[in-house]
């Protein structure tokens, strides 16, 4: 991307966490800046629900239950910020494969906007933070919003 070009398609990544409200609001500026498309994205982690519940769909019922309900409120507070082109897209995997590989691909994104940290602690210390993936396996740029911390 030249430094005079707009970005025109933007998956913001969320997982719930206070990481990803500040990447969702950094989206909303970013988008209102560039006057693209928004795309929210959350992916339900399979293989930590699967470790969970072992052959249970209650788990998957509520994590979906969940995600389609935090899709919908950062969506409906993207449109009262002003934006006009907004989706939600719901994955199923693993967040640091799906959103780079996946999601950024699926929706063309030229950036890719998402928090230093999310709500896995456990997984981002034996294996890597999602954003430490996302960085590493973007098609496209990559914004990681710190925390206040």
């Amino acid at each position: 991307m030249l430094l005079d070009e707009t970005y025109k398609n933007i998956v913001v990544a969320i997982d719930g966490s206070q990481a990803s409200l500040r990447a969702f609001k950094k989206a909303l500026m970013v988008c209102k800046r560039n006057n693209a498309n928004l795309v929210i994205a959350h992916v339900v982690d399979t293989k930590t629900i699967s470790t969970a519940e072992t052959y249970d769909q209650t788990m998957i019922n509520r994590s979906e239950t969940y995600a389609t309900q935090l899709l919908n409120d950062y969506k409906q507070q993207a449109e009262a910020a002003g934006l006009t082109n907004v989706k939600t897209h719901i994955d199923y995997g693993s967040p640091k494969v799906r959103i780079p590989k996946h999601v950024a691909k699926a929706f063309k994104a030229d950036l890719i906007i998402c928090g230093a940290t999310g709500l896995n602690a456990v997984e981002r210390f034996l294996i890597g933070s999602v954003s430490e993936n996302i960085v590493r396996y973007a098609p496209c740029d990559v914004l990681v919003i710190r925390s206040d911390d």
